[in-house]
């Protein structure tokens, strides 16, 4: 096997030797047939006033355009942790965090938070200020300013309407385009290196041909059909104890990643303008379109992969889903420069509860840290502060389901990290021992349905992090050294499809199968959702080492779809 992606985010890779740094991007792994491969092109990082002209340039076309202070002026973001996980704790937090000079962006009122940007010395003012519980750093490289204001930006309640809603769907219909793919700019980057592949155009990812609900072993693996029969996507949801295509309609899945391309035909029909939002920033951004990637950031098809596998419409052309039928909210999380900063996270997660999801999908980890510890004190923010937004998720309603990870590595035991912090601009990273205690965000919070890959035998893919106690489920996530016949093939932007594999993949199909259970059981809690869905795998999985019951690489055991 090939050595794992160092930047954890690809999985193994092509070729000898360690890769230059990079930003972070979503879990996912190239793939390609076996012998000799090429690796993923990489969007090269310079000094930092090259990171700032990119920061005056990309962002203006991602719409998070920041201010430019003054000459010498650089700040970094915060998080704000109020003692009150209230709105009255986040108004506390915002006065603290003006009173200390900062400028605070947006507030957290769900969950007693506020992001603020502030130049040096900012965390030191004010940790242990009286009602303050913890302050952080949520990047390591500065920006000249914080984000511009954007109008109606930082609404956490709009989509609601569903008069706004209904205004929404006509922007979308007339800005829309037909199945050849225009409507997506090209670009993007990352993710596949498949042979036998069709032109993919200006992207990095090559694509493939549309595959016309063919060959799915990925649904077949779920206990739908036999694997390896000609077409196994009818059978998936047929059946007298399958839910009716009105109740998946019902039910509303996110998927926090990098943006999905709403003009896709698998996707039309699908993704919901008024639960659609950017969080590129901090900030929700409920404007028509805000959800859709952005073809000048590397990797940003991976969101519509993502979102095909939990719920592509099922019409004998493209791909079927898991779930065909069930709305999506498309939350973009992935910002400008390549980065899932924690406030992102926060912000999708938030908006994604509010909005009455009862899955959110999330197939990346936070950055700027791979691993985030809690004798750190800015790590530990972070994770304070994503927890909190996944405990307000799930007492919403949401099963938070997340990928374990492409770096091939025990979560339970003392591991190495040689990519954080991955903002950098400049130097190299540092190489740090990290021990159990240090965490992904959000895939090993307490609460969260982690979910380790497969491929089409079944079998533990190479590259999947594992760890008993520390993984929920798995799933089908495929082999990067397979080609696209053992890859997960699904949509991409501008009406295409791609194949790609890794634990990015097997989450989404959790995802689709906690919205299968959601529609058989809509009065059922977060809990008892995420609890069927183990209780099913653990039942159809005998134990022993090597097996689907054996518990270090597979938890509970191998996704079924329920009945």
């Amino acid at each position: 096997m090939a050595q794992a992606d160092p930047s954890g985010r690809g999985g193994p890779l092509p070729g000898p030797g360690p890769l230059p740094a990079r930003g972070a991007g979503p879990v996912h792994v190239p793939v390609r047939a076996a012998g000799p491969g090429r690796p993923v092109r990489r969007r090269g990082r310079g000094p930092l006033r090259v990171l700032l002209a990119m920061l005056l340039t990309a962002l203006v076309v991602g719409g998070a355009v920041p201010y430019v202070a003054g000459p010498g002026r650089s700040y970094l973001s915060y998080l704000v942790l109020a003692d009150r996980a209230d709105a009255d704790g986040a108004a506390h937090a915002a006065a603290e965090a003006r009173a200390a000079g900062g400028q605070v962006v947006q507030e957290y009122p769900q969950i007693g938070v506020v992001l603020a940007y502030a130049g040096g010395g900012f965390a030191e003012k004010v940790r242990g200020r009286p009602g303050v519980a913890a302050v952080g750093a949520s990047r390591t490289s500065p920006v000249p300013g914080p984000p511009r204001p954007l109008d109606g930006a930082g609404d956490f309640r709009a989509g609601t309407d569903p008069a706004a809603g209904d205004r929404a769907d006509g922007d979308r219909a007339r800005s829309g385009r037909a199945a050849d793919g225009t409507g997506f700019r090209g670009g993007g980057g990352g993710a596949a290196d498949g042979r036998g592949a069709v032109d993919g155009g200006d992207d990095a990812t090559a694509t493939v041909p549309d595959p016309g609900e063919q060959d799915a072993w990925n649904l077949a693996l779920l206990g739908a059909a036999p694997a390896g029969a000609a077409d196994a996507t009818p059978n998936l949801l047929r059946g007298t104890a399958a839910p009716a295509a009105d109740a998946l309609r019902k039910v509303l899945v996110a998927v926090l990643d990098s943006g999905v391309d709403d003009t896709h035909p698998d996707l039309r029909a699908a993704v919901d303008p008024r639960s659609s939002a950017s969080c590129a920033d901090g900030r929700p951004d409920a404007r028509t379109g805000a959800w859709r990637p952005d073809a000048g950031v590397g990797e940003s098809g991976h969101g519509t992969h993502v979102a095909g596998i939990v719920g592509a419409a099922r019409d004998g052309r493209g791909v079927s889903g898991v779930a065909p039928g069930v709305r999506i909210a498309a939350v973009r999380l992935l910002g400008p420069l390549g980065q899932y900063y924690a406030e992102n996270i926060v912000c999708g997660m938030l908006w994604a509860a509010d909005h009455g999801a009862r899955a959110i999908n999330n197939s990346y980890f936070a950055d700027p840290w791979k691993y985030n510890c809690p004798d750190d004190p800015d790590q530990a923010v972070l994770t304070a502060a994503v927890g909190r937004a996944v405990e307000y998720a799930r007492g919403k309603g949401a099963v938070v389901v997340a990928s374990a990870g492409n770096d091939g590595q025990d979560l339970g035991a003392p591991r190495t990290d040689e990519r954080s912090p991955n903002d950098r601009t400049t130097g190299p990273p540092q190489s740090r021992h990290v021990g159990p205690e240090c965490v992904r965000l959000p895939g090993e919070l307490p609460g969260v349905v982690t979910v380790t890959a497969v491929d089409r035998d079944g079998r533990p893919s190479a590259y999947t992090n594992y760890g008993r106690g520390h993984v929920s489920l798995a799933a089908p996530g495929g082999d990067p050294d397979g080609g696209a016949r053992g890859a997960v093939v699904s949509d991409w932007p501008g009406g295409r499809y791609a194949a790609l594999a890794g634990t990015s993949m097997a989450a989404a199909h959790v995802t689709g199968a906690v919205a299968v259970a959601a529609a058989l059981h809509p009065d059922w809690g977060s809990d008892r959702l995420a609890a069927r869905l183990a209780s099913d795998a653990a039942a159809a999985c005998p134990p022993g080492p090597h097996v689907c019951g054996d518990h270090e690489f597979y938890g509970a055991g191998a996704l079924v779809l329920p009945h």
